[in-house]
């Protein structure tokens, strides 16, 4: 009998998992469009009989930042590179975790208040693996993918945004 490292739970010593090591477009999905995102897309895109699990993240534009009134957010990306760093991101994460599917849909162009900017999905036999490998790659997408956000305020002034450098080991800040 194998033991699953997330649960203990136990495996005949016949059973293949289905889990996939390396980073492949069959059953990694990237897409950066200036289509409004769906969070029901994103998940029947990572939907396996094998999946007991299908975690998610959607990252939505707020109304307000540092207390001021936010209009809209554009984004802008660098998608061929976006692409190949975002598969590096997957390929590490799966060396971390047990995953079946990962989905990264980031939208460009303007973004209003209330919509999706970003959605993060991943399935996984176990709940343990597919919540931690979002909170990886959400965290990884901020760090490292060429996506960047510009925020526009109410008074008529506009800010691109820098991402917080954040430590991927404990998923908080750096401050320098």
């Amino acid at each position: 009998m194998d033991t699953h490292t997330c649960c203990n739970h136990t495996y005949p010593e016949d059973y293949v998992p289905k889990h996939h090591k390396d980073a492949n477009e069959a059953y990694d999905h990237f897409l950066i469009s200036s289509e409004k995102l769906s969070l029901d897309q994103a998940c029947d895109s990572v939907r396996t009989d094998a999946a007991g699990a299908i975690s998610t993240f959607e990252g939505t534009t707020r109304n307000t930042f540092d207390g001021k009134r936010v209009i809209r957010l554009e984004y802008d990306a660098y998608q061929p590179l976006a692409k190949k760093e975002w598969y590096k991101i997957v390929q590490e994460a799966r060396s971390k975790y047990l995953i079946l599917g990962t989905v990264m849909h980031h939208r460009i162009g303007q973004v209003p208040v209330g919509h999706t900017s970003v959605i993060i999905a991943v399935s996984s036999a176990h709940r343990a693996d597919a919540i931690s490998a979002v909170h990886f790659l959400i965290d990884s997408l901020k760090v490292r993918l060429p996506i960047w956000k510009k925020e526009l305020l109410d008074d008529g002034t506009d800010t691109w945004k820098q991402n917080e450098p954040i430590d991927l080991d404990t998923h908080k800040p750096i401050h320098h």
